[in-house]
C-alpha cells in the first residue's frame, strides 16, 4: 500500500507542473492582451501566442530548481501567501463592484447551452477542476516534516491545516459566486479574463502579475519532493556513481556554490519535458480538471481513509465501516465522471488544435 501511495503521489505532483505552467501562460498572455486592447481599442482581437510564455517560464523554473536547500526559503512561502490572497481579492472585489453597479452577467439554473450534448461532459470536467483544489493536501506531509518537534508536528500541522482550509473554503466560494454572479452564464474560465475591457485594467494586470509570482513558488514547492526521491533513489542504486554523487565547487568571484551533474542534468531534463507537455497541451480548464481527477480519489480519500480504518481500528462489516467505503466509492465514481470529462474536453480541443501553434 505504500508503495502504491508514494508512485501516485509523486506522479501526480509531477503532473500538477504541467498545470501550473499553463495557468501561467494564460496569465501572462492577459497582461498582453490587456496592454494591447489599451493601445488599440477593444475592438483589436490581439491574438497572442501562448508558447513564448511557456518556455520563458520553463527556463526560470529550471535555474530555481538547481538552488541548494530550497527549503530553507521561508520568506518565499509567504510570498506565495500573500500574493494569494492579492489576486483572489482583486477578483472577489471587481465582481462585487460589476455586481452593485447593475453590470452583473444573467444567470439561469440550466446554465450553458441547456441542450448541448456535450453539457454532461463538461459538468464532469468542472467536477474536476474542483478537485485540483485538493493539490495542496499533496505536500501536507513535507511541509510537516519541515516544523519544529515543539509543540508536537501534528498537533502544529492540525491547527494550521483547519484555519487554512477554512480560509480557502471562504475565498473560493467567494471567487466562484461573486464571479458568476458578475458574468452569468458567460464566465470565463480564468475569472480576470473578464475585466479586460473595464476601467481598472491595472488592477487586473497586477492580479495576473501575483498569480505568476505565486505559482513561480509553488512549482517548486510540489517538485522539490519529486527531485528529491529520484536523487534519493539514484544515489542508493549507484553508490559509487561520480556523476551521481560528486558535489563539483564552482566560484564566481565571492560567490561559491557547488554543481552536482546529475542533479543539474535530470532537473533540467524535467523541467524541459514538462515545458513540452504544456506547449503540446494548452488547454487549461480540462488539463487541470485531468489532473485533478487523477490524484483526487487514491491520494485524498481512499488512501487517508484506509490509514484511518487501521489506526482508529475500525472494525469490518460495521455500520462505521460501510459508511467510510461507501464514502469512498462515491469519491472514486466523481473521480471517474472527472476524468471522463477532462479527456472528453481534450479529445474535442486537440481535433481543432494545430501542433506548437495555440494562439488566445
Amino acid at each position: 500500500m505504500y508503495k502504491f501511495c508514494g508512485w501516485m503521489l509523486y506522479l501526480n505532483l509531477a503532473t500538477i507542473g504541467i498545470g501550473f505552467t499553463i495557468t501561467t501562460a494564460k496569465s501572462m498572455v492577459a497582461i498582453q492582451k490587456s496592454n494591447c486592447h489599451r493601445k488599440n481599442g477593444g475592438d483589436d482581437p490581439c491574438m497572442f501566442s501562448n508558447i513564448p510564455h511557456v518556455v520563458g517560464f520553463g527556463i526560470v523554473e529550471i535555474l530555481l530548481s538547481q538552488l541548494p536547500n530550497f527549503h530553507k526559503l521561508s520568506w518565499l512561502s509567504k510570498l506565495a501567501a500573500i500574493t494569494s490572497f492579492g489576486y483572489a481579492s482583486i477578483g472577489i472585489g471587481l465582481s462585487l463592484s460589476k455586481i452593485l453597479t447593475g453590470h452583473g452577467g444573467k444567470t439561469s439554473v440550466a446554465g450553458v447551452d441547456p441542450s448541448s450534448s456535450d453539457k454532461i461532459w463538461r459538468m464532469f470536467a468542472a467536477a474536476g477542476d474542483v478537485a485540483f483544489a485538493c493539490s495542496y493536501a499533496l505536500v501536507l506531509f513535507d511541509i510537516q516534516d519541515t516544523l519544529k518537534s515543539l509543540p508536537p508536528e501534528n498537533k502544529v500541522m492540525k491547527k494550521a491545516v483547519s484555519i487554512g482550509g477554512l480560509i480557502m473554503i471562504i475565498f473560493f466560494i467567494m471567487c466562484s459566486t461573486s464571479g458568476y454572479a458578475a458574468f452569468g452564464d458567460k464566465t470565463p474560465e480564468n475569472l480576470l479574463a473578464g475585466f479586460g475591457d473595464d476601467m481598472a485594467f491595472w488592477l487586473v494586470d497586477l492580479a495576473n502579475v501575483f498569480i505568476v509570482v505565486h505559482i513561480v513558488g509553488a512549482y517548486q514547492v510540489l517538485c522539490q519532493p519529486v527531485f528529491r526521491i529520484v536523487e534519493l533513489l539514484a544515489r542508493r542504486r549507484w553508490p559509487k556513481s561520480k556523476f551521481i554523487n560528486r558535489e563539483n565547487p564552482i566560484r564566481f568571484g565571492k560567490i561559491r556554490f557547488n554543481i552536482n551533474m546529475f542533479r543539474l542534468s535530470w532537473r533540467t531534463a524535467y523541467g524541459v519535458v514538462v515545458t513540452i507537455v504544456a506547449i503540446a497541451l494548452p488547454f487549461f480548464s480540462d488539463m487541470l480538471a485531468l489532473l485533478g481527477a487523477i490524484g483526487y480519489w487514491p491520494l485524498i480519500v481512499y488512501i487517508p481513509l484506509e490509514m484511518h480504518i487501521a489506526q482508529k481500528k475500525i472494525g469490518k462489516l460495521t455500520i462505521r465501516w460501510f459508511g467510510l467505503q461507501l464514502l469512498s466509492f462515491l469519491c472514486l465514481l466523481l473521480s471517474l465522471a472527472a476524468a471522463s470529462g477532462a479527456i472528453h474536453g481534450l479529445y474535442k480541443g486537440l481535433n481543432a488544435y494545430k501542433l506548437f501553434q495555440f494562439k488566445e
